[in-house]
């Protein structure tokens, strides 16, 4: 392979003033204002937290009822086998559960239904995907802690950077460098010379629009989904893309553009426009994560759902959805498409990733898509969870309020 050559490539230069600074409380508060707005709009509104029990409705009132753990519920239905007495005689029989294969009973969470803190987990039961993804915010804490460790005899800051410019001369000299025509390097240039007010645009976007929009994404499809089968598949493929790209956050630490030497030509736009965004600064922030791109990923993984959404390219609508207007149709598909766009030409601009980072998360979307039922063998982790806290899993209200609005959301 060929070695880059950055003889030819003149340091960068900027000479705007930096934007304006997003106040480092705003962010956590539009966080949350969308998560808790969330809570609000997906609660149970038939439903009341201190009402006498034998007025509730909506809990797992049969054996037969699957909705709380994506329909992976079931029972021994033909009477036989170690737990044919239990399932009988008790008023709470336990869950059997099919994990990798095999039967697995576990105890049956039902019983705590009447509890507080069920209570108020089925009058809003998005509390459950809140709680999800702190997990998953936690495990990319972790990553750059265990990346560390792990290289530490060597110099973590060494390996990613030989990293990343081996990605740079693989986009350029290998047989798959008729994939990357533009160069990333050119592409910030660009902006740099003569669209530097393009190019700030771009730094907020990158340090705004990454968490909000995602969380925000998760939100609004919990609420809009014409069932929570069809939001589990979207969130099972983010989740799966995100340890997929943890994984090679650990083992394969990268440097982003910004943080090679300056021979290079690249520049860190959005920490001289002081765009940084809280939830990527900090001690346990993985600064040296460029590959995969997980702005790219997240977007991507949006993109495809919205262009799902958009009902054009199915010929059969779930039950109880509607077909849209042609300019809803139109409306999803052109975000579906716009939003990955945009988002690629903003890791890219701002020197925050490579091309290739950006494709490398492309694959782990379609693999996460495909395997993102391998999560179900955590179901009975999860029902071990709910029986230590005394609390039963709530039936999620996804698409209750789709099918009251006529499907047309």
């Amino acid at each position: 392979m060929s070695t880059l050559n950055v003889t030819e490539v003149g340091e960068p230069e900027w000479n705007s003033k930096p934007a304006w600074k997003l106040p480092g409380w705003a962010e956590p508060i539009i966080v949350a204002t969308i998560l808790f707005g969330a809570m609000f709009m997906t609660r149970r509104r038939n439903f009341r937290i201190f009402s006498k029990p034998s007025t509730q409705s909506g809990y797992l009132d049969s054996p037969d009822s699957n909705d709380s753990s994506d329909r992976l519920l079931s029972y021994d239905s033909d009477g036989s086998g170690e737990y044919e007495d239990t399932i009988f005689t008790s008023k709470f029989p336990p869950k059997r559960r099919n994990c990798c294969g095999m039967a697995v009973n576990m105890p049956n969470t039902s019983r705590f239904r009447n509890n507080l803190h069920s209570r108020i987990l089925q009058r809003f039961p998005f509390l459950i995907e809140m709680f999800y993804w702190i997990i998953n915010y936690a495990f990319y804490r972790f990553t750059s802690i265990a990346s560390q460790a792990i290289f530490a005899k060597t110099g973590i800051w060494n390996v990613a950077q030989g990293h990343g410019i081996s990605v740079l001369e693989t986009e350029e000299f290998s047989l798959l460098s008729f994939l990357f025509p533009v160069h990333e390097r050119d592409v910030q240039q660009w902006f740099m010379h003569g669209h530097k007010d393009a190019l700030t645009v771009l730094n907020k976007a990158y340090a705004l629009i990454h968490i909000p929009g995602t969380v925000g994404f998760i939100c609004w499809y919990y609420y809009v989904a014409p069932s929570f089968d069809t939001f589990a598949v979207a969130r099972r493929t983010m989740t799966l893309t995100n340890f997929c790209a943890f994984m090679t956050f650990i083992f394969y630490p990268c440097m982003p553009p910004r943080l090679l030497p300056k021979e290079y030509g690249f520049l860190d736009t959005v920490r001289h426009d002081d765009a940084q965004s809280v939830w990527m600064s900090g001690k346990y922030v993985n600064t040296l994560a460029a590959m995969p791109s997980m702005h790219f990923g997240y977007s991507f993984c949006i993109g495809m759902t919205l262009v799902y959404h958009s009902g054009l390219f199915r010929r059969t609508l779930e039950k109880g959805e509607s077909r849209k207007s042609l300019f809803w149709k139109l409306f999803y598909l052109a975000f579906g498409i716009g939003y990955p766009a945009f988002i690629l030409t903003v890791i890219v601009a701002t020197a925050n990733h490579y091309f290739m980072d950006a494709m490398v998360a492309t694959f782990f979307v379609f693999f996460s898509f495909l395997c993102n039922k391998v999560f179900y063998v955590f179901i009975p982790l999860e029902d071990l969870l709910l029986y230590a806290i005394r609390a039963e899993k709530p039936i999620p209200t996804t698409g209750d309020r789709f099918h009251e609005r006529g499907g047309r959301i």
